[in-house]
């Protein structure tokens, strides 16, 4: 059995394409038809925030997050998160994301939001957003929407339009 020699690192241009592939490999040609997609589209992703996980050199994983403004709440939008199917199923997506939510908090980051699969993503600190709090720039499922609030208060704040905002 051969021994993986797992590494996460902040993401750098040289990851670029080998980042590409592996979202061109998990989400197809649709992924850039996505509501989230749009965000991205609107300005860069943070590298500072971003990570892939390395195995003996090869880049496997990757995990983006993008500077956003949900409402009145500095936040930054996670994904895409994709993994090698060769490496699915070993919790590198699950240590991509903690690795990523406590870089954003580290930073100030007031919440981390994402369209995703609440069974995936709850269990690592996300949860709904109030249902239609945020207008995204198409159509999204209200009931994927989800965030971890850095606050107390960010829940309640989290209303009106969400889209891509300067980094600090």
């Amino acid at each position: 059995m051969k021994k993986h020699d797992l590494v996460y690192l902040t993401e750098d241009a040289s990851h670029d394409t080998a980042i590409e592939d592996i979202n061109r490999e998990a989400f197809g040609p649709g992924r850039f038809a996505k509501t989230a997609a749009r965000i991205r589209e609107q300005g860069p992703h943070d590298r500072q925030l971003s990570f892939i996980c390395a195995d003996d050199g090869e880049t496997i994983a990757s995990v983006r997050m993008t500077p956003v403004l949900a409402g009145c709440v500095n936040a930054h939008l996670l994904g895409p998160l994709a993994v090698r199917p060769s490496h699915q199923g070993r919790g590198i997506g699950r240590e991509l994301v903690r690795i990523a939510v406590e870089a954003a908090r580290r930073k100030g980051s007031e919440g981390v939001i994402l369209v995703g699969d609440p069974p995936y993503y709850q269990p690592l600190g996300f949860e709904p957003v109030p249902y239609g709090a945020l207008v995204f720039p198409g159509p999204v499922n209200p009931a994927r929407v989800l965030v971890v609030p850095m606050g107390d208060e960010i829940p309640a704040r989290i209303a009106g339009t969400i889209g891509w905002r300067a980094s600090d």
